[in-house]
């Protein structure tokens, strides 16, 4: 039956559902019209962004070259799997689960995994955490087949660092690592939290990174909804680091390194006309190769512990007295003051300055010493009475001039100045209290034969000798970026430079000098030098009656430090150098030899290499001797310890008594 009540019921509900949905379709379409023509260009880039992503290349390293062009610092291809924890929580996975994941495709140590949790919570999530590097080929192509759908995980081809010759230019060359998240906070350059991005920590490495990083380019690729590769669609080419060629001779660097086998030790070679750094050696050192990816906690502290300091460059951050290398400048001074070369000394062993004795190495003494022997013979009391008569200030002036105390620009950081002191340095030193303060004329004939307050690094030893053989103020250089300039004169007279050099000639040549040891081999090349012994320990008055220690007797860190410096050839010089041994005992016996060796393979590499079989043979049978040594003294600790008590008995350690610090230094070993 019709009932026209509810078919007008019907009708209503219809046409209000009818408005109803009319209005949602055209607040829909309004909308859809909003966002087409107000914000359609907005939504079609993020489409867009979905669909193509910019990719970073990164820029590949530039290489450094030795003087001829050979590698000292490369790149080589480096696969490896890489973590990014942000992109992994963003997805809402969990550690653990990608862990196993990644487990199924390689194979990841305890200890990698231990190193990868670790970096996961301690560093912020930007950073990427590496799962392994150096994947094989098979390795590689795994995981770029089997993770790519697992977010955060990204199996990475890149490039590496890689330093050829090792440890033997490590403090020169230094070592790349990862940015900071400070150094990226300061630069935000988007290339410091790119995967595998290495920038210098040190070193040329450092000093140079702007130069040698490059410009990164860029990628567009097409990708699916879950990230992975479609297709490229276009590339914007990466710009490599600058080549940096160096003044360094790849091959005489590596000599030197070998030379100076397990030594302490620095060897500088300088070419006395250009300033051309041809080796700046400091042993032992590190592998740059193992730091520039992570350094293992147990290498870490055995580097820190080492009583050679393989993590100090001591070529340029090392300092130590100069000792008698110093006295070329003692002579300088006395020549500038109007000493009469011809005037002699009388050396009885002894020099008294009131109460006080200075002695001389030679302990019954040398007689009557002229100007044209004292260097040859290095005759403390000769320059104990010149540094006398001509003061400190005198002295330090003419130290300076020849380098000492300076810092010069290279691109190595951390170089030391050392300290060429006088009257008004003591002042700044010390301040008001005159006690301290006022310089004494002992301290004066300390300073003459290079001991006291007197301290350098190698490096400006041989930009002293380099300056003593050229007479011009002779810069060093490291970077080859053009030729070297006009240095100007010395401003001392030919005179003065040809007495210094022919003593010099005499020390190693003339039948009485203190280094024949340093004689050249190879025919018509003469090697001038300075020897050198620097005491680091102060003497007790009781040792002193019963008998000055022979250094041999002494444990290794109190022994004196072997000092030589050299030019070749003597009658035109081309070369200059500076040996330092820490605690090598006698610069004539040890520090000698080994720049003659060095000095020599600029001549003649064959004659020179002739002798390292002898020496690396003799180095390794001293370790052996040393690891008996420790071994057996492990040995008798343990023994010791499972004494029964009544047996043990307490030995204590020698006791050395300090010396008043103004007192006059004792009898140093024969140079």
């Amino acid at each position: 039956m019709d009932d026209p009540v509810r078919r007008a019921s019907f009708t209503r509900r219809a046409l209000l559902l009818g408005a109803g949905m009319a209005g949602t379709g055209a607040l829909l379409a309004g909308r859809m019209a909003w966002l087409s023509l107000f914000h359609g260009d907005e939504y079609r880039l993020k489409a867009e962004g979905n669909r193509v992503q910019n990719r970073l290349v990164p820029p590949r390293r530039g290489w450094i070259v030795d003087r001829h062009g050979k590698p000292i610092a490369l790149n080589r291809p480096d696969y490896r799997l890489e973590l990014r924890p942000a992109d992994l929580f963003d997805a809402g996975t969990d550690l653990n689960t990608t862990l196993i994941a990644i487990r199924q495709v390689i194979d990841i140590s305890p200890d990698d995994e231990l190193r990868i949790r670790d970096d996961v919570a301690s560093q912020p999530r930007f950073m990427p955490v590496v799962v392994r590097s150096n994947l094989s080929w098979p390795e590689f192509s795994a995981c770029n087949v089997r993770l790519a759908t697992v977010p955060g995980v990204a199996a990475v081809q890149s490039f590496s660092r890689h330093y050829p010759e090792a440890d033997r230019f490590a403090h020169l060359i230094g070592y790349v690592g990862a940015p900071t998240p400070e150094q990226y906070r300061a630069e935000r350059d988007p290339l410091l939290i790119y995967p595998g991005f290495r920038i210098g920590k040190d070193g040329i490495e450092r000093h140079e990174d702007r130069r040698l990083r490059g410009e990164a380019g860029a990628a567009r690729v097409e990708v699916t909804a879950r990230g992975e590769l479609v297709r490229e669609l276009g590339t914007r080419a990466d710009r490599p680091g600058d080549t940096l060629k160096l003044t360094i001779d790849r091959e005489l660097q590596s000599y030197a390194a070998r030379r100076l086998a397990d030594n302490s030790a620095s060897v500088i070679v300088m070419d006395c006309q250009s300033g051309d750094i041809l080796a700046m050696v400091s042993m032992p050192a590190y592998d740059p190769n193992i730091f520039s990816t992570r350094v293992p906690a147990r290498l870490w502290n055995a580097l820190q512990k080492d009583d050679h300091t393989p993590l100090l460059n001591k070529s340029a951050m090392g300092l130590y007295p100069p000792g008698s290398t110093f006295k070329m400048v003692t002579t300088l001074a006395a020549l500038e003051a109007g000493v009469d070369p011809d005037e002699a000394v009388l050396c009885t062993g002894a020099y008294r300055l009131g109460n006080n004795t200075w002695h001389c190495h030679a302990r019954r003494g040398h007689g009557g010493v002229n100007m044209h022997r004292a260097l040859p013979l290095s005759c403390d009391t000769y320059f104990y009475a010149m540094g006398r008569r001509v003061g400190v200030d005198a002295i330090a002036a003419m130290a300076r001039r020849l380098g000492l105390g300076q810092e010069f620009p290279l691109p190595i950081p951390g170089q030391a100045g050392g300290i060429v002191p006088d009257k008004a340095w003591k002042q700044r030193r010390y301040g008001p209290d005159p006690k301290k303060a006022n310089w004494r004329e002992g301290e004066t004939l300390n300073a003459a034969i290079g001991q006291g307050y007197l301290i350098a690094n190698p490096l400006q030893l041989a930009v002293m000798t380099a300056r003593l053989a050229s007479g011009r103020a002779v810069m060093p250089r490291l970077i080859a970026d053009g030729p070297a300039p006009d240095y100007p004169s010395l401003g001392i007279p030919e005179a003065h430079l040809a007495l210094v050099r022919q003593g010099m000639v005499d020390v190693v040549n003339a039948g009485y000098g203190t280094a024949p040891a340093a004689r050249s081999s190879v025919p018509d090349v003469l090697i001038a030098g300075k020897t050198g012994t620097a005491q680091v320990r102060r003497i007790s008055m009781a040792e002193r009656r019963r008998g000055v220690l022979r250094n041999e007797a002494l444990p290794w860190k109190q022994r004196d430090h072997a000092l030589f410096v050299a030019f070749a050839p003597a009658d035109a010089p081309r070369y200059a150098a500076s040996v330092i041994i820490e605690h090598g005992i006698a610069g004539g016996r040890y520090a000698a030899p080994i720049a003659r060796d060095v000095l020599t393979y600029l001549f003649e590499p064959e004659r020179a290499l002739a002798v390292l079989p002898a020496v690396e043979a003799d180095a390794a049978e001293r370790r052996a001797a040393n690891e008996r040594i420790e071994t057996a003294a492990s040995i008798a600790e343990e023994n010791r310890r499972l004494m029964p008590s009544w047996l043990k008995i307490d030995v204590q350690p020698p006791v050395f008594e300090v010396a008043d610090p103004d007192a006059p230094l004792p009898p140093r070993e024969p140079e």
